[in-house]
């Protein structure tokens, strides 16, 4: 969908960078967006001016420090982080593994916090990093627990990928797979983001039981077998259910 007011046209410009396109040229932006010489100037000042911008040395844009500051009072802010490192900790010291939590929006999921105990931590994406809805047991975790409006368009607009891991040919056969899901309180994924790790995550309720994010565990497939994934599924659902009740019911005090 197009902006459709200034506020827009100007995050607009923040959006297209990328893991892939970290740097632009005006010349480029202007192509990408569509938008005349002038108008683009005039924003690229009002985002250098905040700092969300900087200039690179080949007359080119990258982001800028204020991302960066941010950054570190989410960290310093986010319920789900401070609530969920004490949790991520618990997990880390029972097994060999990395521990998450991951946010859900729009059609990404990103890690907020992680812990490893993990002598060569195998999970791809550290805090920051996005990946996408349609793979893997995080994924699953969260859409599991959606209500069918909601979840039956992000089926179908994530198919392909679906079943690609064999969740089903047909998007009611997906949704009879994420049932599933939903019934045992936890998914499990092998490999399907991270080659040779076992996924095993559990959703985070909003104070309206409504999914909002994920704790996930992943663990080297060598590491674990059939009782032990279930062991740790039981592990990581009530450790998602305690965060769920934690970052709903206090206002978690601002860290020194």
């Amino acid at each position: 969908m197009k902006p459709t007011n200034s506020l827009e046209r100007v995050l607009a410009v923040l959006e297209v960078f990328s893991e892939d396109r970290l740097e632009w040229m005006p010349e480029d932006l202007m192509r990408e967006l569509g938008y005349s010489r002038p108008t683009l100037y005039r924003y690229l000042k009002i985002l250098k001016d905040a700092g969300f911008l900087m200039s690179s040395r080949n007359s080119g844009v990258t982001l800028g420090p204020k991302v960066v500051e941010m950054d570190y009072l989410t960290r310093r802010s986010d319920a789900l982080v401070l609530h969920g490192v004490p949790h991520l900790k618990e997990l880390t010291a029972a097994y060999s593994c990395t521990a998450m939590v991951l946010r859900w929006y729009g059609n990404k999921i990103l890690c907020v916090v992680s812990e490893s105990s993990a002598k060569n931590p195998i999970s791809s994406y550290p805090r920051g990093r996005p990946m996408p809805l349609g793979r893997g047991a995080i994924a699953r975790s969260i859409m599991a627990f959606l209500p069918r409006p909601q979840l039956l368009p992000l089926v179908e607009r994530n198919l392909a990928d679906l079943r690609s891991v064999g969740l089903g040919d047909t998007a009611e056969d997906v949704l009879k797979s994420l049932k599933k899901v939903r019934k045992a309180g936890f998914s499990v994924a092998y490999g399907e983001v991270t080659p040779g790790a076992v996924g095993i995550a559990a959703p985070i309720f909003d104070d309206r039981r409504y999914p909002i994010a994920s704790v996930c565990v992943t663990i080297s497939g060598s590491l674990v077998t059939g009782a032990l994934i279930d062991q740790i599924g039981a592990e990581v659902r009530r450790v998602a259910l305690q965060i769920s009740v934690d970052q709903t019911s206090t206002q978690p005090k601002t860290r020194s």
